[in-house]
Formats: C-alpha cells, structure tokens, sequence
C-alpha cells in the first residue's frame, strides 16, 4: 500500500495524455471523475496554492486586480458604497492589494487565507488607518458589524467543496446589510487546477434564506477566448441584500 500513490499517479497521467482532447470534448471529458483525480493529485488545496503565490517575487492576485478590469470593479464598487451610505467593508480575499488601491471605502477589513497577501497588504497600506487586515484562521469570531461583505475573484477558485461551503458562510454571516459576489455563476471546471467555476446563487437559495437577490451588473468585458487574458473575465457582479426581519 505505501507504493500505491505513485504507480496510481502514473498510470492516471499516462491514461490521460492518450486521450485527444479537442475542443467541446475537452470541458464534457473534464467532468469525469478520473480527471477530477488527476487534478487533485496536482493540486496542493487553495490555501497552499494561494501561499506560494503570494511568496514569489512577481507573484500578484491574477489580472482580474490590474488595468481595465481593475477600474471596472472600482467604478462600481465605489458607487455602490456611496449610494448606499457604507461605512464599513469586509473583503474575503483581499489578495495582493492591488484593487484595494482603487477602492474609497470609510473603513476596511482585508481577510486572506494566504499570510504572504496579509503582509502585502500590511506593508501597502501601512499609513492608512483606515483598513487592516487579518489571516482568516486568525479572525476573531466577535469581529464586529460590517455594513458590506465583499467576495471579488474568489469563488472560482474555491476548488474544494468543503472549502467553498465553509467561505460562503462566513461571507454572509459576516454582513448585517449587504453582499457582492463578483464571479462566474456555472457549473465547469477547468484544466487549472486552482480554477472550478461554481452556481453559487444555487448554494445561496438553499443555504441562505435571510438573503434575496438584489442586482446584476454583467462584465463589461465579458470573457472572449480570442483577447488577452488579462483584459477579460468571466466574472459579473451579483448583489445581495439581507431581508427584513
């Protein structure tokens, strides 16, 4: 049993790269449970991988924080805290900070699973009193009232099923008034490995009944295969606010 892993490893790679994958087929093929193994044989669990990220020198939290895509997620973030009157924000993967620089939020809090963000983030914005940031095993359970939970290019990249249902209850516990989920909202996955798109509004009906829908704003620029990477998304904007009690 000790030598099982190995040979196992092997014969699922060496099964895999005789397999043409070509278009369509590729993502129906992707859903097999023999693929889902072999990614998970490659794949370290989304903390890990967020970790060594973050630990690289050019290591960042991905395009979707920089240039066009950045400004978009900023314009319609800042509006909605200012029509909203929001005082306090709480952000579930607060990444390299990067997007956090476009924001104009009264006041922050920054939670990651990775400290290599959390010390970015610290040493980023170490003069402004403002925001703080915190690791999320180390988040006190009395953190406060916050009037906004935000989740920006998270939930796809919640691989684990576990991981992903314990992350969106904290997402929601954590608000008293509204949430904004800015991600792909389908079932698929992908051939990265720290990539699994999720019908989270699914996971919301059932599991969230203080919560209705409040508001999509699509992607206004929406993902093409044939454009850069870091200039389109799959992500949209989906907000939520808590019902009256």
């Amino acid at each position: 049993m000790m030598n099982s892993e190995p040979s196992e490893r092997s014969s699922l790679k060496s099964f895999v790269k005789s397999i043409p994958v070509l278009g369509p087929t590729a993502g129906k093929l992707a859903q097999l449970p023999v693929f889902a193994r072999v990614r998970s044989l490659h794949f370290p669990g989304s903390a890990t991988f967020w970790e060594s990220v973050y630990r690289q020198q050019d290591g960042t939290s991905g395009p979707g924080s920089y240039g066009r895509l950045a400004q978009f997620k900023a314009e319609i973030l800042n509006e909605f805290v200012r029509t909203k009157a929001i005082r306090t924000v709480i952000d579930f993967g607060c990444g390299d900070g990067a997007q956090l620089q476009l924001a104009r939020y009264p006041e922050y809090l920054g939670v990651d699973v990775a400290r290599g963000s959390i010390e970015r983030c610290n040493a980023l914005f170490a003069n402004d009193s403002t925001k703080r940031f915190c690791l999320a095993d180390k988040l006190p359970q009395n953190i406060g009232e916050f009037d906004l939970a935000l989740s920006l290019d998270v939930v796809y990249h919640l691989v684990e099923n576990t991981v992903f249902d314990a992350y969106m209850r904290r997402l929601f516990d954590a608000s008293q008034r509204h949430v904004i989920i800015y991600s792909s909202n389908y079932d698929a996955l992908t051939n990265a490995p720290h990539v699994r798109h999720r019908n989270f509004t699914r996971w919301i009906d059932k599991k969230a009944p203080d919560w209705c829908a409040d508001g999509f704003v699509p992607n206004r620029f929406p993902f093409h295969p044939k454009q850069p990477d870091d200039e389109t998304s799959h992500a949209d904007f989906y907000f939520f606010t808590r019902k009256d009690p």
